[in-house]
């Protein structure tokens, strides 16, 4: 297995799984897939080389992408785990705790302290999976903006202390 960021010349691959995640998890991320599908070549391309936003890291088995993870600055100064997802026939083999690694890395290397991320409490699998990876749930709420009738959680690694 492979984990690499990725630049503009990435731009199909990060096309391709970020449109496989949408349709496998319509509700777990912030943007839909009928959204995604709109995006130009640019944008794609400016998503895929980091141009004025987050980065992307892609998981490869034998050469084929499997999973995607992304981490941005936000609005309030926050590192953020954004994206994250695995093909069903991966999960279970490690790909994901990688993925979650790689962020965290970043997260330190950009010296932040903490690692954000927002998850439904209801989608049990992701936050059991995030519990696991040394996050816990705070409490900060919001609406999914793809799909305002479900709420998220803000969850923070490495600690709550001092927030």
């Amino acid at each position: 297995m492979q984990i690499r960021i990725t630049d503009e010349k990435d731009w199909m691959l990060l096309k391709q799984v970020r449109l496989a995640a949408l349709s496998d998890a319509p509700t777990a991320f912030g943007v839909s897939h009928q959204t995604a599908t709109q995006y130009t070549d640019e944008q794609w391309k400016e998503r895929a080389s980091a141009k004025d936003g987050p980065e992307f890291w892609l998981a490869f088995m034998d050469g084929e992408p499997v999973g995607m993870i992304g981490g941005a600055i936000s609005g309030r100064h926050r590192y953020n785990m954004i994206g994250m997802w695995v093909e069903p026939q991966s999960r279970g083999s490690g790909i994901a705790s990688r993925l979650v690694e790689v962020v965290k890395a970043r997260a330190l290397q950009k010296g932040h302290r903490r690692v954000f991320l927002d998850v439904s409490p209801t989608n049990e699998r992701a936050a059991n999976f995030y519990l696991k990876q040394g996050f816990s749930f705070i409490e900060e709420y919001e609406p999914l903006a793809s799909h305002p009738q479900i709420t998220v959680q803000t969850m923070v690694w490495p600690s709550t202390d001092g927030i």
